[in-house]
Formats: C-alpha cells, sequence, structure tokens
C-alpha cells in the first residue's frame, strides 16, 4: 500500500496526546483531526457535514489518511473533539503556525482581540458563549494563536497567558483599550517587542491628559492619507508626540515613547463622521509609519473576524458540548490560515468552494503547508 502524503499537521497532529481507552480505538487521533480540518476547508460546518464529506471523498482522502476502520460517524467526531484538551490543541496549533508563518518579515504588526462566538451559547444549561483572544500577523495574514477566556475572566488575563505563548520578539503587538495596562505593556517590552495600545475611558485621567496635551500643543509630526473607494472618501490624520513629561503616570508605562492621535474621517457625499482615537506606545516613529501601524491593527477585525463570520459562518456554529466549540475554533481557523497561505485568485468563498469541488486543487493547497 502507498505511504499517505505527509503535511505540516501530521508532523504537529501525530503527537497528540489521545486520551481514548486503547480498546476504543477504531479511528486514528491524527485521521480524525486532519479529516475535519480538510471537510471544513472544503465547505463542511458540522459533525454530519463532516461525516459525509469524508464517505464522498474516501478514497481522495486515503492519499494523507490511513483511515484503518474507514471515516468516523458524525458521533464519533463530536465525542473525540468534545473531549480533547484545548491547551494541548493550543500548544499543537501555534507550534504549527509557527512552522507555516515566514519568520523573515521584521516589525511585523500582531494584533490582539477579542470575539464571542455567538452560537456557542447554551441557554438550556445556563452556559454562556465562549469568548476567544486571537493574535493576527498582519504581514502574514495569519492567525498565529488563541486562547478562550473562562467564564470568571476576562480577556485581560487572557492577553497575558497568550503572550506567554507566542514568540513576539520585533515584532509591534497592537491591543484596544481592554488590554491598555501596565502590567501587559512591560510583558511586551520584556518579550522583546513594541506595543501600541488604545486608550479609551478605562483610563480616564491619562485619556484627559493626552487630549488636552494635543489641544495645547502643535504635534511633533503628522501624516495624513486619503483613501477613496466604494462610493466613499476617507481620511486618517496621526499626529504624534514625543514628549511625555505631561503625562503623571509615563513612569508607570515601561518604555513608553509616544503619544498618538488618530482623526478618522468619512464621507460618502451624503454624510461626513469623524472619530478621533488616542494611543500609547513604546515606538519613537514618525508619523507616516504610526498611521500604518495603527491602520493594520484593524485587520484582525475585518481580515479574521470578518472572515470567520462571513467565510466560515461561526457565530452560527452550535457546538455546545464539553470542549467542542473551543476545539473547533482551531479548525476553522487552521482551515482559514490554510487559504489564507493560497495566492492564486479568487475571494476565500470562491477558493473554499473549490477546493470541495477540485482534488487537484485542494493536494496544491495542502502542498503549500
Amino acid at each position: 500500500m502507498k505511504e499517505p502524503i505527509k503535511t505540516s499537521l501530521h508532523k504537529h497532529f501525530e503527537s497528540f496526546p489521545d486520551y481514548r481507552i486503547s480498546r476504543n480505538k477504531k479511528h486514528l487521533l491524527v485521521d480524525i483531526i486532519i479529516l475535519s480540518i480538510v471537510a471544513v476547508l472544503c465547505g463542511a460546518e458540522s459533525w454530519d457535514s463532516i461525516e459525509t464529506f469524508g464517505k464522498t471523498k474516501e478514497k481522495f482522502l486515503r492519499k494523507f489518511l490511513r483511515l484503518p476502520g474507514g471515516i468516523p460517524s458524525h458521533d464519533t467526531i463530536n465525542c473525540v473533539f468534545s473531549n480533547l484538551r484545548p491547551e494541548l490543541f493550543e500548544r499543537m496549533f501555534i507550534r504549527w503556525v509557527s512552522e507555516i508563518r515566514d519568520g523573515n518579515i521584521k516589525r511585523e504588526v500582531v494584533s490582539l482581540d477579542g470575539k464571542t462566538v455567538r452560537g456557542s451559547k447554551d441557554g438550556f444549561h445556563g452556559r454562556s458563549p465562549i469568548h476567544m483572544v486571537s493574535a493576527w500577523a498582519s504581514d502574514n495574514q495569519l492567525v498565529l494563536g488563541q486562547l478562550k477566556v473562562d467564564d470568571k475572566e476576562n480577556e485581560i488575563t487572557a492577553i497575558p497567558e497568550l503572550l506567554d505563548l507566542l514568540d513576539i520578539r520585533g515584532r509591534i503587538i497592537t491591543i484596544d483599550a481592554m488590554g491598555a495596562q501596565t502590567a501587559i505593556a512591560e510583558k511586551i517590552v520584556d518579550g522583546g517587542a513594541d506595543y501600541i495600545l488604545a486608550v479609551k475611558g478605562n483610563h480616564r485621567d491619562l485619556l484627559d491628559q493626552i487630549r488636552g496635551r494635543f489641544d495645547r500643543q502643535h504635534p511633533c509630526d503628522s501624516d495624513l492619507q486619503v483613501d477613496k473607494g466604494h462610493g466613499r472618501l476617507e481620511s486618517r490624520k496621526c499626529d504624534v508626540i514625543r514628549r511625555l513629561d505631561f503625562i503623571d503616570s509615563h513612569v508607570e508605562w515601561k518604555a513608553v515613547r509616544s503619544v498618538v492621535r488618530i482623526t478618522a474621517t468619512r464621507d460618502n457625499g451624503n454624510k461626513a463622521t469623524s472619530e478621533t482615537r488616542y494611543y500609547i506606545s513604546s515606538l519613537d516613529e514618525g508619523a507616516a509609519d504610526m498611521n500604518q501601524f495603527i491602520r493594520q491593527h484593524w485587520g484582525i477585525e475585518n481580515q479574521l473576524h470578518w472572515s470567520l463570520d462571513m467565510v466560515f459562518n461561526e457565530d452560527r456554529q452550535r457546538k455546545r458540548a464539553k470542549n467542542a466549540a473551543n476545539n473547533f475554533s482551531y479548525i476553522r481557523k487552521i482551515a482559514l490560515n490554510t487559504l489564507r497561505k493560497d495566492k492564486s485568485k479568487g475571494s476565500l468563498v470562491t477558493k473554499r468552494l473549490r477546493a470541495g469541488w477540485d482534488e487537484k486543487f485542494l493536494l496544491e493547497l495542502f502542498n503549500q503547508i
């Protein structure tokens, strides 16, 4: 029998500890995981559809899966993902991404932000939907890692744990106002990275000081970027101040070197809106670079969260048993990263459909990872 094709997924997930009793192991754990990844990549969104995909494509799947017991049932797949330990899945995922990402990109913006998987709410058992904090690499266009926020915790406690799992050396970490904490800033700097942290009402005194300084002092540097498209005109003016002795608490923010004001306007011809945002940063950069770094932060919303909802229908997923929702979120992100690695023409939706229709294209996707 011809030896199955090996991918980077095999390298990492073959070492996944198998919790199952030996006499119940009709199917290989790595087969179940990779089958699920391939099925989701090709459009499957439920346990039933993964099983159906497997049975329809069994001959093709045997090119890189052993399948000693054939295609597992949807109940078996559900049971496996419900009982896998998410912290192990998280480590395997991060190791896999570290291997496929382009490590030669210097000073990449890595954005951290949270998203609620709304379909995971279980009102009958009184369980809230799970909330995931993810790290998005803007230039690599990859999810680097994620961490579930526990019921009694929030993003403030999850962000440092996620940073501990990632190699952030030389990178620029951007976080919304929830992550604007002195301890998080210190962890980022100690990890060999720089930070840009949004400042909002949760740091009222700091926000008032920064806003007041910009009202009274000319910025050290300014930059204006204008985009026109989709029937609207958007501009982002970035102002930077580097003299920070006016901030009462500036010594508490490790390695802080600048404060930034972004004034964003949007005009669609009928209505014009404007929004002003403020940031604190360890970077000593020109306004043009800061403008670009801050703009890249929104990639986690526009390219990650939007894709998970609109391409993979994440918010409509109804997986609730034990660890199923948490673990399956890794499957979706592996599928998304695989699609993002492909540089051929076509939207993510089109590529997902094509992967399900065209076995040659699906193999090409796997050859890239």
